[in-house]
């Protein structure tokens, strides 16, 4: 059983940058696919980033060049280092982690760390 920690959400004008990490136990993340998940009020949970146990990074269209996940394996750490915030990245944050390939469905997630963007 994983256990998924989120930290570093805060509130930031646009323009500001923010980095996320979420600190996993229980297992050791290379052996997963780590991903950061957004859901703003009122809508879907949102893909944003995610890193697959070869370092394959993928990101959707909307923050391609803003963000950039990275993991460090020894420390059982994802990050997400956020840029060029904008308002329309106001959302609860939270990571999770899947069994090899990315996208082929979430085994664990954590309780996530609320972005919000000021315009």
């Amino acid at each position: 059983q994983m256990q998924l920690v989120e930290s570093g959400g805060d509130s930031v004008q646009a323009g500001g940058s923010l980095t996320l990490s979420c600190v996993a136990s229980g297992d050791s993340i290379s052996n997963y696919c780590m991903a950061w998940n957004r859901q703003a009020p009122g809508k879907e949970h949102d893909g944003v980033a995610a890193i697959d146990s070869d370092g394959t990074t993928m990101y959707i269209d909307s923050v391609k060049g803003r963000f950039r996940i990275s993991r460090d394996n020894a420390k059982n750490i994802v990050y997400l280092e956020m840029n060029s915030l904008k308002a329309e990245d106001t959302a609860l944050y939270y990571c999770a982690a899947e069994t090899p390939p990315c996208g082929s469905g979430t085994d664990y997630f954590g309780q996530g760390t609320q972005v919000t963007v000021s315009a």
